[in-house]
């Protein structure tokens, strides 16, 4: 049996804790965490977002912008900080900030909000199955009184159901207002199935995930139902725009689009975007949202078109952007930093981080690929990229 890790049942969270799990982790590998034990806040504000403490992982924090958002909760300006360790990913964002400025600014719209827990439910057989989807649909403000009993934020929006041999598989669809809401929702969705299961005899069993509310996983149910905030970013950028920035006449990069969505249908890819998951990633990193969702936050489903004079346009829809101003990793001392920078702190903002988010992201696709069609993608990593120390 190994070593068990220095652990104090009723004060964890100090730095006392942390230098011996540090110690523990010398004795067991050599190493000097030096830099781990280099931070400035005080250990007990992670009891609640982290286990056996010993220190922080430093990533790089770069700054993009100015990004010009013409959103519905976000409008104006904003310098966007991006948390990465690969190189030339923040000058290519900031690239794409400053021709989108330049065109006017990206739109965006969140356009649906939702979170999900999905159980399944039992029955002797399909008829049995059928009859509780009924009673479910007759029942739903007494099920949507239960489940909210449980939280003082999140409401029961409505049921989805989806039947397949005795099993109903049903998705309760909820809002969760500035926190990304998972936990909220499965506590909510446990009362919600207790209540049933107590008023409908029929159910044999139930389990609380059922596996279609597809967390921490990219789903097309959630590409076509949403989970988290869809966004939409669009912009048009004016052809002689983009010749004079990019060197590119804007034919041009609709036509090597239309040759890039051939190679990712025939890959059978999920996302027709370019690297939504960089900008995604980066944002989720500095501003202390779960970097785990970032397997559903970054399917894009990207369209472009050309107008009669040439000038592009591109509608960039993230149907499943899973983020939260409030709650979770946000208040940690670094993340909150970089949340108030953005002006993204608190209640009243998971929409306004959404939207640069979204924004973002469209600079990003815009800045590669006008870097791959011109050539430069390659020599861009070469000059910016590289370390080898």
């Amino acid at each position: 049996m190994g070593n068990r890790i220095p652990r104090d049942k009723h004060q964890d969270h100090t730095e006392a804790m942390a230098a011996q799990r540090r110690e523990f982790a010398s004795a067991q590998s050599g190493v000097d965490f030096k830099h781990l034990a280099a931070y400035s806040f005080d250990p007990a504000v992670t009891a609640g977002n982290i286990e056996n403490f010993m220190g922080v992982a430093q990533v790089p924090i770069g700054l993009a912008g100015p990004l010009l958002v013409n959103g519905e909760h976000a409008q104006g300006e904003y310098y966007v900080p991006l948390a990465t360790s690969e190189g030339t990913l923040v000058a290519s964002y900031n690239r794409g900030m400053r021709l989108l400025r330049m065109a006017g600014g990206v739109k965006a719209t969140v356009v649906d909000d939702a979170m999900q827990r999905a159980p399944v439910f039992v029955f002797d057989d399909a008829r049995a199955a059928r009859e509780f989807g009924r009673w479910l649909v007759d029942n739903f403000d007494a099920v949507k009184t239960a489940a909210e009993s449980s939280t003082r934020v999140g409401r029961l929006r409505n049921i989805e159901q989806y039947q397949a041999a005795r099993m109903m598989h049903c998705r309760f669809n909820y809002t969760t207002g500035d926190a990304a809401g998972q936990n909220m929702v499965g506590k909510a969705t446990y009362f919600a199935c207790e209540w049933i299961k107590q008023h409908y005899p029929g159910v044999q069993k139930y389990l609380l995930s059922g596996g279609m509310d597809t967390d921490k996983k990219h789903s097309q149910l959630n590409t076509l139902h949403t989970r988290g905030k869809r966004v939409i970013a669009e912009a048009t950028i004016p052809r002689a725009l983009m010749v004079e920035e990019m060197g590119l006449p804007t034919e041009t990069l609709m036509r090597m689009r239309l040759v890039g969505q051939q190679g990712v249908f025939m890959a059978g890819a999920v996302n027709n975007g370019l690297h939504s998951a960089n900008g995604i990633t980066a944002i989720f990193i500095a501003t202390g949202q779960d970097v785990a969702n970032v397997a559903e936050s970054s399917s894009i489903v990207s369209y472009a078109e050309l107008d009669e004079h040439g000038n592009y346009y591109v509608g960039l829809t993230i149907p499943s952007l899973i983020c939260a101003s409030y709650g979770g990793g946000t208040a940690l001392p670094s993340q909150r930093e970089c949340l108030e920078l953005l002006g993204c702190y608190g209640q009243g903002k998971a929409r306004k981080l959404a939207e640069i988010i979204g924004a973002t992201v469209l600079c990003g696709e815009f800045s590669l690929g006008a870097a791959i069609v011109a050539g430069d993608w390659v020599s861009s990593h070469d000059q910016y990229g590289r370390n080898r120390k």
